[in-house]
């Protein structure tokens, strides 16, 4: 039919020409390009066609900044990948920039150093260039953080439309800025709808300022119009940044189906209208400050979520409805008008806060809104229910609350049988069509995040090392100490203990006394030990005396530099003396932008200290922040302190922190705090919770408490001052 051998051949070769003009996908296969340095990225880039994919060598990339500018096409993509997932690791000064059309990234690790701009991982290159109709998915951002903690930037910011960020680990963010931001203006568009899916936002800890939110949608600028972005099946777990989680600051954006597991704080539905927050679930497993939804503004629905063991009040309680400012502006308090909260489940919380936040600003109460068919029960008998003010503007029906709890109007209170059902979660018994779903099911943790990388890794703490044997010589404690690894225990012979070099804690580190004896130690530089940005550390069963110290101006035992963040410092068994050098001296100095996570202090004598025990009170700017999150003091001893035993200070307004909080049980305070300007044995300026029970104050000056901002809590139980115990500011003990 065709003719020779060598015609066929040619018509044949004619009819594949023509195929590839017409017939699109033909013309060029997919290709994958391997490139091994930032050189070869960029030729690849150049050469990349819609279908081909980069893939980048395993290995370390160091101080690589990639900008990934190109367009896809839709059903052929454009990809940067990894060779392997999770084996190509951008660390240093790295980031990632995208913009274009149809593009993909995937199975990139981002750790040990952070990005030289404002953005890990950007959606954009610049205000022109954007990426639209794109995706990220399987990366890793652990650590990634700023080394100064005021310092902000975002992790991960999504700009441009019809993106996806899924299936990623994002873990402990230590810098101020959110870990996942939509960013929105009139330029681009405002209606993003964006899709946030199945991602493991690891924890975070508490920041101590505002500026920690682990997701946020908007702001307050532009909360007037709707993003339409939906936030499914994730998990948030211990994301503990500050009082909002996620801050929702846009309208008519969805949260479906997410976990929010041991998280300190709440969904806040801050700013914007419509939002709808339905089929997720809550688990505080008594955590405190675990908490569920806020609710403000107009339209927003919230419907079948399940919250159970929240141990959160007020702004992070199980389920808070704002009072609102009224005519507010776009950064206050909107209103609550047309709220429908029905359906939902409280298993075991601490608060359920109805007109919370009432006060001479927040003064317009909730109005047209209904709270229908929840169901409200706490095992234990305690009421959960607290309502403030005028609630008329709210239709309750048809709630059901255990006995006990007899607050809510219009409820029926019973006695409701719960079983744990299929899906892990309670289920009342006899109580058809109130609270969620029976068939409620959540996002399995091991579906959420990759697969490739640890949600459990392996982080060194305190005693986790081995134990090491230090002599009783000059310096022995000083190499011990340098040549130390992360968790080691550092254990003293008995005697003498000369150090020479102030000890850097750059890591957990434990020094401890002798079981037989005592270990004494004495120093010779203005500190002994200095908490960096990684370090811990214990100290127990010794003695330590300030007697060789130099006449330097802020001494201290223990100092926690200014980059010691999310730090864990504890004392037990210990004996301080002699830190009489000159008029500061300090047992616990906290430097500006430090945070201690946790200070114990147990069975601590500390005798003659022309300084404080505790001195964390460096900031000062009143921004908000402050510098130990928890205080524990029990069962300990000082005398003849000259400044307050213990002085934690928080400046500003802002309520987005659950910090200072402190703990004094059983300890005795002679001749404590009167050799300052203002006289204290304890001052405590803005903590948000304090706890005094049990204590002994004699010859000494009074606790003083000053409110700075929220509603703070001073509890004083059952102790013994010899003088007028205490002096209030805008607050009562309770």
């Amino acid at each position: 039919m065709w003719g020779s051998a060598r015609s066929l051949r040619r018509s044949v070769g004619w009819i594949a020409q023509v195929l590839l003009v017409f017939v699109p996908g033909w013309a060029e296969a997919r290709e994958d390009r391997m490139v091994r340095t930032p050189a070869e990225y960029e030729q690849a880039l150049d050469r990349s066609r819609p279908g081909d994919r980069i893939v980048l060598a395993n290995g370390e990339w160091r101080d690589f900044q990639v900008l990934f500018n190109a367009e896809g096409e839709d059903g052929r993509p454009i990809t940067l990948t990894a060779q392997t997932p999770g084996a190509v690791i951008l660390t240093g000064q790295s980031n990632l920039r995208m913009a274009g059309r149809h593009l993909v990234v995937s199975n990139l690790v981002f750790r040990d150093g952070w990005s030289p701009t404002g953005e890990v991982v950007s959606f954009r290159q610049n205000r022109q260039n954007r990426a639209v109709n794109s995706r990220v998915t399987g990366i890793v951002i652990d650590g990634f953080s700023k080394p100064d903690r005021s310092e902000s930037d975002n992790w991960v910011a999504m700009y441009g439309f019809g993106n996806r960020f899924d299936h990623s680990h994002l873990i402990g963010k230590t810098n101020a800025g959110t870990t996942l931001v939509v960013v929105r203006d009139e330029e681009q568009g405002l209606e993003n709808r964006h899709l946030i899916d199945h991602n493991w936002f690891g924890p975070r800890p508490p920041l101590g300022s505002n500026g920690g939110e682990t997701l946020r949608i908007g702001t307050s600028h532009d909360s007037e119009s709707s993003s339409f972005t939906t936030v499914t099946a994730n998990w948030f777990e211990r994301t503990n940044g500050e009082v909002e989680i996620i801050s929702n600051k846009s309208g008519q954006n969805t949260y479906r189906g997410n976990v929010f597991f041991e998280a300190e704080g709440a969904l806040t539905l801050r700013h914007g209208d419509g939002a709808v927050v339905e089929d997720n679930v809550f688990i505080g497993n008594g955590r405190p400050n675990t908490g569920g939804i806020r609710v403000i503004n107009r339209n927003n629905t919230v419907r079948n979520n399940y919250m159970e063991g929240l141990r959160g009040e007020g702004f992070a309680s199980a389920l808070t409805i704002l009072y609102g400012v009224p005519n507010s502006p776009l950064n206050r308090y909107v209103q609550v008008q047309n709220a429908v909260i029905e359906n939902n489940t409280l298993v075991d919380v601490a608060e359920v806060a109805l007109g919370e936040g009432m006060d001479t600003e927040r003064s317009a109460p909730p109005i047209d809104s209904r709270f229908a068919r929840n169901l409200i029960v706490n095992r234990d008998g305690s009421d959960p229910v607290r309502m403030t003010g005028d609630l008329g503007g709210i239709a309750f029906e048809g709630n059901v609350v255990s006995a006990h709890a007899t607050i809510l109007p219009g409820a029926e209170s019973r006695t409701v049988a719960l079983s744990r059902g299929r899906g892990g979660l309670m289920v009342p018994q006899g109580v058809d069509g109130i609270g969620a779903r029976r068939d409620l099911a959540f996002v399995g943790r091991n579906a959420v995040g990759v697969s490739w990388y640890p949600k459990d890794a392996e982080r060194a703490a305190l005693d986790s090392g081995q134990t090491i044997a230090v002599a009783a010589e000059e310096d022995a404690l000083t190499l011990a100490a340098r040549t130390a690894a992360p968790g080691d225990r550092l254990v003293l012979a008995a005697g003498d203990h000369v150090v020479n070099a102030v000890l850097a804690v750059e890591t957990p580190l434990t020094v401890e006394g002798p079981s037989d004896g005592e270990a004494r130690i004495l120093f010779s530089r203005p500190t002994l030990f200095e908490i960096g940005r990684h370090g811990s550390l214990k100290l127990a069963n010794l003695s330590i005396s300030g007697a060789e110290a130099p006449d330097a101006a802020g001494n201290a035992v223990v100092r926690a530099g200014s980059d010691a963040f999310g730090y864990r410092l504890e004392l037990s068994g210990v004996r301080v003396s002699d830190l009489t050098v000159n008029r500061a001296f300090d047992l616990i100095a906290a430097e500006p932008g430090s945070l201690a996570s946790r200070i114990v202090l147990s069975a601590v004598t500390a005798e003659g200290l022309t300084g404080s025990v505790l001195r964390a009170s460096a900031e000062t700017r009143d921004l908000g922040t402050y510098n130990a999150e928890v205080v524990e003091v029990t069962g300990s001893t000082f005398r003849r302190i000259a400044g307050p035993a213990i002085d934690l200070y928080r400046g500003g307004t802002d309520e987005s922190t659950f910090g200072p909080r402190l703990t004094v049980s059983g300890t005795t305070f002679q001749g404590v705090g009167q050799g300052g300007a203002v006289p204290a044995a304890i001052r405590l300026i803005g903590v948000q919770r304090a706890e005094l029970t049990a204590n002994r104050f004699t010859e000494s000056g009074p606790v003083r408490f000053e409110r700075r901002v929220g509603a703070p809590v001073l509890i004083w139980r059952d102790n013994q001052a010899d003088a007028d115990p205490f002096l209030f500011s805008n607050v009562e003990a309770q």
